[in-house]
């Protein structure tokens, strides 16, 4: 699932690429009637709704909270894009093909790229498309209020922003400390105490502080709650910096990879050697919370 740096650097890529588009038209092949979807475009009467909510209004710009893209209107509405497992949005010329009911490309490059090909929403702007890829088919669309859009069901339990230039040590460890009897690992992801870190962020964290993913909260000391704050900020900067990771099915605004995937310390490095200095340890893998956790076991303590 993308995370705080591939979310981000989607919104930077929207507003270098749509910012003062206009929205002409909305298509989507999303269906679905089941009451979890009610409040998204895959029910065909809430996107009968979305579309006309955003057909005629400019794109101002987008921002991010959490892992969830808000691209604000012109006409005081925000769509929400939340990409799940294997969205995401590209922008470029796009034609609709009648007899296989989907979209295709009419540019040459990485919006070619096989993990493209799966969209299911296209914005007809004024100039070239913005669409979105989702191969499962788990991702939610919907639209609300600018105004009150951080009061709504989407985003009211958030944690705190975890490269906010307010998110201080203290704020950090008092939100972590808020699940004293959970698991490390589970906590870090846990999106209503820190926003926007997931499972590939969350082992890189915990290898770089020397946290084992197991650790109970209560249980870890201070000293490597402090190395942990820092490892947070620094590892969610690198995976900004490297345009995100794309081990999945993630791409950029242009349909291109991110770089992230190439400087794992811990994720999906399950029996390779440990790369911290000094330490002699391999790699190992073990479930926590229905998710994998990547670590090792020579300098990552449990602390229980």
């Amino acid at each position: 699932m993308p995370e705080l740096p591939e979310v981000q650097t989607t919104v930077d890529g929207l507003n270098a690429k749509v910012k003062g588009r206009k929205i002409v038209d909305v298509w989507t092949d999303y269906k679905s009637t089941h009451k979890m979807h009610a409040q998204s475009v895959k029910n065909p009467k809430y996107f009968a709704a979305f579309k006309k909510a955003v057909v005629g209004a400019k794109i101002k710009g987008a921002r991010r909270r959490a892992k969830n893209i808000l691209i604000d209107l012109s006409n005081g509405k925000t769509i929400l894009i939340h990409m799940k497992m294997t969205g995401h949005l590209m922008y470029g010329k796009y034609s609709y093909d009648k007899k296989c009911n989907t979209w295709m490309t009419e540019e040459k490059g990485p919006l070619e790229d096989p993990f493209n090909q799966h969209i299911h929403l296209v914005f007809t702007l004024d100039k070239k498309h913005l669409v979105f890829s989702d191969l499962r088919k788990f991702a939610k669309v919907a639209v609300d209020n600018t105004s009150t859009i951080h009061d709504s069901s989407h985003l009211a339990q958030l944690g705190p922003e975890p490269l906010g230039e307010s998110f201080s040590y203290q704020i950090f460890s008092s939100q972590i400390r808020k699940r004293p009897k959970g698991k490390i690992k589970q906590v870090l992801m846990d999106q209503a105490v820190i926003a926007g870190i997931g499972n590939i962020y969350s082992d890189e964290i915990l290898w770089r502080s020397n946290v084992h993913p197991l650790s109970i909260v209560s249980k870890i000391p201070e000293k490597e709650l402090k190395l942990m704050y820092k490892a947070t900020i620094e590892m969610l900067k690198k995976g900004l910096k490297f345009g995100g990771d794309s081990t999945s099915d993630y791409r950029n605004i242009e349909g291109k990879h991110g770089a992230f995937q190439g400087r794992h310390s811990a994720y999906q490095r399950h029996k390779e050697k440990c790369t911290k200095p000094g330490c002699k340890g391999t790699l190992e893998r073990i479930q926590t919370g229905g998710r994998s956790a990547h670590f090792c076991p020579v300098h990552q303590i449990l602390y229980k």
